[in-house]
């Protein structure tokens, strides 16, 4: 496993042209190992750009990206050291498919790493399992297969490499309901099965709430607010002046709240919200004996 930090980063768009853009400012950021952390924020804010500088893909104007406490830009001839180590799917990966197969197309990785045809075999159906992917899809061409098949085969192409650390850009986008809580449940397995770090960017607040352990949310290019899901999303109201959405179900406890009801804050979850309903409806009929 990996350890991931960020020390005083500046990055801008356009650096020193009429166009340039503050992109992230002062960020000083340790990604919490073994654990699914989320990255939100409105469009603008610096998710997809932040999370770019893990493993090298950008550069910062400023500041380190230390990767198991090394600065890996210290050797830049090295930087393919660490993007084996931190895996990213970019946001819609499955227009990065090339190969004739989807097998190949997954093996592609780790056949760069030199691995024997045996170990690249193993971990072709073994990412293709993580992610979701039928066997019988691996001869196919990836432009035959469904959108949400070629964003598994996407994702299955980073698993095969083993990455320490996973990160994964927005991997839901444009699927249905369906979809996407069957690549969010896949990625939790992995995580679970390999104990690895998994860091997700999304728009979805529900998504993050049921998935994440812990989240980052980015304002104006800037950490502002990090915790555990239930510290970040008991500050709704803040949320939501940063131009966030948050998780219907909280919208809903918010409105019991107005009508005078005693509701915890951080309730964010279907299943917190049933809890409490339940308690309150048990509280009242003992009230009523």
């Amino acid at each position: 496993m990996s350890r991931i930090e960020l020390i005083d980063i500046e990055y801008y768009h356009g650096k020193d042209t009429p166009y340039e853009i503050h992109a992230l400012k002062n960020i000083n950021i340790a990604i919490p190992e073994g654990q699914i952390t989320g990255i939100i924020g409105h469009t603008g804010s610096g998710k997809s750009t932040l999370v770019q500088l893990f493993n090298g893909i950008l550069k910062s104007h400023s500041g380190k990206v230390m990767i198991d406490s090394e600065d890996i830009w210290q050797k830049p001839k090295q930087i393919k050291r660490f993007r084996y180590k931190v895996g990213l799917v970019m946001q819609y990966p499955e227009y990065q498919l090339f190969e004739d197969t989807v097998y190949k197309d997954i093996a592609y990785g780790p056949k760069n790493m030199g691995l024997s045809e045996e170990e690249i075999d193993n971990r072709v159906r073994e990412a293709a399992a993580f992610a979701g992917l039928d066997a019988e899809l691996l001869e196919r061409s990836p432009f035959d297969l469904s959108g949400g098949q070629k964003r598994r085969a996407a994702i299955a192409g980073i698993i095969a490499m083993r990455p320490d650390v996973l990160v994964l850009d927005e991997p839901a986008a444009g699927l249905d309901p369906r979809g996407r809580d069957s690549i969010f449940n896949n990625i939790r397995e992995y995580q679970k099965t390999l104990n690895t770090t998994v860091i997700i960017v999304s728009h979805s607040m529900e998504d993050m709430a049921r998935l994440c352990d812990s989240l980052i949310v980015m304002h104006d290019g800037e950490i502002a607010m990090t915790g555990s899901c239930d510290e970040v999303f008991s500050k709704a109201d803040e949320l939501v002046k940063m131009g966030l959405d948050i998780p219907q179900i909280t919208k809903v406890m918010q409105l019991l709240s107005e009508k005078g009801i005693d509701v915890p804050k951080g309730i964010y979850t279907v299943e917190q919200a049933v809890e409490f309903l339940k308690s309150l409806r048990k509280s009242k009929k003992e009230a009523l004996q």
